[in-house]
């Protein structure tokens, strides 16, 4: 008797799991001069275009759990990259800058993520990559 066997080499969870493996560890050979996480770097550019945002809207600007970005926050906040304050308004709500230093990392690594993308989509062409950004970015805003 014969039974259909998932093939979960095949599944697009699967899938996206080992392209997020890949795009990690690119990710960490390119900046491994700088020792900081996608999430961080996330983090560190958000503050470059949104300085004093609060720490709750900078979770869901970058995607992450809101009650564990306190911990990444606490993270770089120790490495001298950025600086917490609470808001003179609400002084439960806490404000986030960068730092001079944050902020020269945040522009050096630049151009280490601009390779991380270019070798992520090396094996595409351009179609191929045009089509997979639109078609991860309609997975990614459902």
């Amino acid at each position: 008797m014969t039974t259909d066997v998932f093939q979960f080499e095949q599944a697009a969870g699967h899938l996206i799991r080992r392209a997020h493996q890949v795009s990690v560890a690119t990710f960490m050979d390119e900046t491994a001069d700088f020792g900081a996480t996608p999430v961080q770097f996330a983090i560190l550019t958000r503050l470059l275009k949104a300085p004093g945002t609060d720490q709750i809207s900078l979770a869901s600007s970058v995607a992450h759990d809101a009650a564990t970005i306190g911990s990444v926050i606490a993270r770089l906040e120790r490495r001298g990259w950025l600086r917490r304050e609470p808001d003179a308004a609400d002084r439960r709500r806490k404000l986030l800058w960068l730092t001079p230093e944050g902020e020269a990392v945040a522009n050096a690594m630049v151009p280490c993520v601009k390779r991380v993308q270019e070798r992520i989509l090396a094996p595409l062409n351009v179609d191929e990559r045009s089509q997979l950004l639109l078609l991860l970015t309609k997975l990614a805003e459902t």
